[in-house]
């Protein structure tokens, strides 16, 4: 597996990965697809802070963070995201993305990162225990999706 910055040939395997999570299940609360467009934008602002896996010329997840909220006094938090393709999950490609993550959010002076996962996301919530984030809380009924309300569980990590 290879570890390495996304690039604008990543976008439509991206898409591919994302896009299906975001139209047919609850792990994400935003009901908008990624664009060509909108992806570009988001791998060249992000740069290093925008890795993908790739094995065997087949992307098989990414990782991200952006900045958590505005204003100067959050400069040194950012928020991640991290997903896989199907495959790709239990073989330690999520892990791997994140460790290159967390460094990269070293190089640029991130103190924590903040995973903002969906109630529903069992997987995604013992992933993020695992690899040594904490539950900071749960908001309850914050995100809405398929007409139902759904928590919203808080994790962070120092970096």
């Amino acid at each position: 597996m290879i570890l390495r910055t996304a690039s604008a040939a990543d976008i439509p395997a991206i898409m591919g990965i994302w896009n299906p999570l975001i139209r047919d299940t609850a792990v994400t609360f935003t009901t908008e697809e990624k664009t060509q467009e909108g992806l570009a934008t988001e791998i060249d602002s992000r740069g290093p802070a925008f890795i993908v896996a790739e094995e065997a010329g087949t992307v098989l997840g990414f990782a991200s963070f952006g900045p958590f909220r505005s204003g100067p006094g959050y400069r040194h938090t950012a928020e991640h995201t991290v997903i896989l393709a199907d495959g790709a999950r239990g073989r330690g490609t999520g892990r791997a993305l994140m460790v290159r993550l967390e460094e990269a959010a070293r190089a640029r002076g991130i103190h924590s990162l903040i995973g903002a996962v969906s109630g529903e996301n069992a997987g995604a919530i013992a992933f993020h225990e695992a690899i040594g984030f904490a539950r900071s809380g749960v908001l309850p009924g914050v995100g809405q999706k398929f007409d139902r309300w759904m928590d919203l569980v808080l994790f962070h990590k120092h970096v």
